[in-house]
């Protein structure tokens, strides 16, 4: 008899790792589905609760589609499917695991799930990592009074292994940043601690790396084992993360894998390979912003450089080829949808959706006349020489005036994602300006959109997140690659069968 697993996800965001886990669980001999989804930010939930409603039905219903296909809002689900909808609203749940009362709140669901599917559970999830991430921990040493162990974030993963506890699962997986194999508290690894409390939980379980095979002698791998290369494994992005599965052990009697779970590393997906079919956009002003005023400005800054002996000749003559340009990019929003050839099939595959004809959530951001300049010499430099210059790699009259500047901090604080490689890490910062998101393309002199983002995350394109722009950004950064967690949903079930 088929087993059914009911998946929980913890700290879920927009859903990335319950895409992943959901779409692998629609097409195997062993369905999963998910059960419940826990998340506190009021956009990422309802971007959770739009898309459980649509995996409620077989098919995504009409109404979404002629909806997105002609730019219209969206109907109002409670009345066109009010049971679909109430369903949805039951699977996500908006809470902030370990806030007083909530854990007994959710043991009742878990109690239900362990029961209704005989123990066939799994759990998955990242609690946040702004207190291990290199970038929180430089901003929290900068902070007055702060103190490393009073910070309640380093201890959020506690929660999970809470529930872990109470909803012994077959299988669990739990992600988090780099930073976690070197954040210390109380003089002590983090890592160490979290691994033991999860190796611990409930009767044990057995912890596998991912990209690595398991110790011959059944002992536990090194923490090092546990660091996951999402580039390796088809997803078009640099972005390194801690990725541990656990078996419960009573299901790992016996276990030794030779190879790693995720098999061999995939060839590297660049970003002009992701994000190459969609259509160019010009940037806007942040003040004052017409096709005209835009056209001046971009013409300024690209004379500017075209004409400063401190600029490399290779980005001077692209500058000087934009001043005298008769044709520039209008649009600023685009839903036109194009097909790629240069997508590698399973990423085509991944994306598409023939019932979609617009593409979604394509708009750019307005900038002022300084950073136009700084992006169209940073994404010339990028052509030229394959990589994004240092900011001491731009000419004077370019620099920002943060007082800062000579820190050394900041030194990719303008970069472009090159044609030619995956992207660098989307992290939820491209929420507040851009400046590390430079597109390639020096004509357009402009940052990343939601949606090429989104498609650097393997989000599909019908994938669409709720909330003002600068929301759906933060969503789209926060999240786990759904292309990646559709492989380690696989892996996990081909443990379980």
């Amino acid at each position: 008899m088929t087993k059914e697993y009911a998946i929980i996800d913890l700290f879920a965001g927009p859903g990335g790792l319950g895409e992943g886990f959901s779409r692998a669980g629609r097409d195997t001999d062993t369905p999963m589905k998910i059960h419940l989804s826990v998340e506190m930010d009021d956009h990422a939930v309802q971007t959770l609760r739009l898309r459980a409603f649509l995996r409620s039905f077989p098919d995504f219903p009409v109404e979404y589609y002629n909806a997105l296909n002609s730019g219209c809002v969206l109907p109002n689900w409670a009345e066109l499917y009010p049971e679909n909808w109430k369903h949805a609203h039951s699977e996500v749940r908006q809470r902030v695991l370990g806030e007083k009362g909530v854990f007994e709140e959710l043991a009742i669901e878990l109690d239900k799930a362990r029961e209704a599917y005989n123990g066939n559970t799994i759990l998955i999830g990242g609690p946040p990592c702004q207190a291990y991430s290199l970038a929180g921990r430089s901003r929290n040493s900068g902070k007055a009074n702060y103190v490393l162990e009073d910070d309640h974030r380093h201890y959020l993963y506690r929660e999970y292994v809470r529930i872990l506890h109470k909803l012994l699962p077959a299988a669990f997986v739990m992600e988090n940043v780099k930073g976690m194999l070197s954040s210390k508290v109380d003089g002590g690894g983090i890592f160490s601690r979290v691994l033991d409390d999860l190796e611990a939980a409930g009767d044990g379980y057995f912890l596998i790396p991912l990209s690595k095979a398991t110790p011959e002698d059944g002992a536990r791998a090194p923490a090092r084992d546990f660091l996951i290369r999402a580039e390796d494994h088809g997803v078009p992005q640099a972005r390194h993360r801690v990725i541990v599965v656990g078996i419960r052990k009573d299901m790992a009697e016996g276990l030794h894998l030779e190879e790693p779970l995720l098999g061999q590393p995939q060839a590297p997906v660049s970003v002009e390979q992701a994000i190459g079919d969609i259509p160019s956009l010009r940037s806007g002003l942040s003040k004052g912003d017409t096709v005209e005023a835009w056209q001046s400005a971009l013409r300024d800054q690209a004379s500017a450089i075209a004409s400063s002996e401190a600029v490399p000749m290779e980005v001077r003559e692209t500058a000087r080829a934009i001043e005298i340009a008769n044709e520039m990019p209008f649009l600023r929003v685009s839903s036109r949808k194009q097909q790629s050839n240069r997508m590698p099939l399973h990423l085509r595959d991944w994306f598409a959706d023939d019932r979609l004809k617009a593409l979604l959530q394509h708009e750019t951001r307005g900038h002022i006349p300084g950073d136009l300049g700084r992006y169209l010499f940073s994404s010339a430099f990028s052509r030229a020489f394959g990589k994004s210059p240092k900011l001491v790699e731009f000419p004077e009259f370019l620099q920002p005036l943060h007082r800062n500047r000579s820190s050394g901090k900041f030194a990719d604080r303008f970069r472009t994602q090159v044609v030619g490689r995956p992207s660098t890490t989307v992290t939820s910062h491209i929420s507040k300006d851009g400046h590390y998101f430079i597109h390639h393309d020096p004509m357009q002199c402009r940052s990343l959109t939601v949606r090429e983002a989104a498609r650097l995350q393997t989000f599909p394109d019908n994938y669409l997140f709720c909330g003002p722009r600068t929301k759906q950004y933060h969503q789209v950064g926060n999240a786990v690659p759904p292309y990646l967690a559709w492989q380690i949903a696989k892996a996990v079930q081909r443990l379980l069968a």
